[in-house]
């Protein structure tokens, strides 16, 4: 393939017309959340050994089906990210694993069904749509992906080709839009956009073209995980509309925190103190028992579903650790919630608050992923 070529089944070697991270972006033009990786909320740079669904940073999760084959982290092997960005996420295979025709590895990022609405897709006025990234890798050949539209459930499997090892190497590839395959256009999962790591058979379809089923990658993509310590890297992804990509649409720190947040929101420790306020309600037993609410920066997807680890449970006199936390009248702007200690040093009806135990790691969630 030509230098510069854009295929709509091969990704190129370069944006045709266009620099990466050049600026020239329109406002909101990408439909991808956080595609220079500088959000990670969860891990916070921290390297993971995902298991299946595990998010790696905000909005990229893991889908497998064999645990402990490859470890990922937002700036992994800290080697210096392509001219306009400051992160990526990588990952780097931990054993030569032989992916079998059933197993699956790929980072998935899921796109909420409202913000790819304008597409219509499943109509003769379909769009098409570009994706570019920068990709780096320790091995060299043809990698692939998918863009999968989960209402219809159908997949546009693509490759693309990496010459040089451990070089950012710019991609692009075009696919044309579906006049068959209607998407979600609600609060619901629109295109899930996919990155092989390692595919079987039965989960990789051949690239160029719409086809029926959920497919992970492209039939004969190189496998990540099957060369020990092999790695890959990506940043600056976007999906946008039209036939060709433009430079990478750069949000605000606080816009693209926003973002993410409406999918995830963690309310953290601090370093200076135990008594961070992660919620304030009342006591409702002498067992321990309490009611509390926090507010949310935005409003969420959907109601979340809450988690906590670490936490206590404060009535200005006396804090018990937390045993449970149950959603409780939680609504998408505000987390609502019951949390249990099995203490008897409190006395219902006193104020409460959910505090830290001093360490980082405390924290309570909300969670409205696709």
């Amino acid at each position: 393939m030509a230098y510069g070529t854009v295929q709509a089944d091969v990704m190129g070697t370069s944006v045709a017309g266009s620099n990466l991270g050049a600026g020239n972006a329109s406002i909101m033009k990408n439909r991808i959340i956080n595609g220079a990786m500088v959000i990670d909320q969860r891990n916070a740079g921290a390297s993971v050994t995902p298991t299946d669904s595990q998010y790696l940073v905000d909005r990229w999760n893991a889908r497998l089906n064999q645990s402990g084959k490859y470890t990922a982290q937002q700036n992994a092997g800290s080697v210096t990210p392509p001219a306009g960005f400051v992160n990526y996420l990588g990952m780097t295979s931990t054993s030569a694993y032989s992916v079998g025709a059933s197993d699956y590895f790929f980072v998935n990022q899921i796109i909420e069904g409202y913000n790819i609405a304008d597409l219509a897709y499943g109509t003769a006025s379909a769009k098409t749509v570009t994706i570019s990234a920068y990709v780096y890798s320790s091995l060299t050949g043809t990698f692939g992906g998918v863009l999968f539209n989960p209402a219809a459930s159908k997949s546009y499997p693509f490759t693309f080709t990496i010459s040089s090892t451990n070089t950012w190497t710019q991609i692009s590839v075009t696919i044309p839009g579906d006049t068959a395959g209607a998407t979600n256009t609600t609060n619901n999962s629109g295109f899930q956009l996919r990155f092989g790591l390692g595919v079987g058979s039965s989960g990789s379809a051949s690239a160029g073209s719409w086809q029926s089923g959920n497919y992970f990658s492209a039939t004969g993509a190189v496998s990540v995980v099957g060369t020990n310590g092999a790695t890959f890297y990506f940043t600056g992804v976007q999906l946008e509309v039209g036939s060709s990509a433009t430079g990478y649409e750069y949000r605000q720190y606080g816009q693209e925190l926003a973002l993410c947040q409406r999918y995830y929101y963690k309310v953290t420790a601090n370093s200076t103190s135990n008594s961070h306020g992660m919620g304030v309600g009342v006591v409702q037993s002498s067992s321990g028992a309490g009611y509390c609410i926090t507010s949310l920066p935005v409003n969420m997807r959907a109601i979340p579903t809450i988690s906590q680890s670490g936490c206590r449970l404060y009535n200005g006199n006396t804090a018990a650790s937390i045993t449970s936390i149950s959603s409780n009248r939680s609504s998408p702007m505000m987390m609502s919630y019951d949390v249990s200690t099995g203490s008897s040093s409190f006395s219902a009806g006193q104020c409460g608050q959910i505090i830290d135990n001093g360490n980082l790691t405390d924290y309570v969630d909300a969670s409205a992923e696709l």
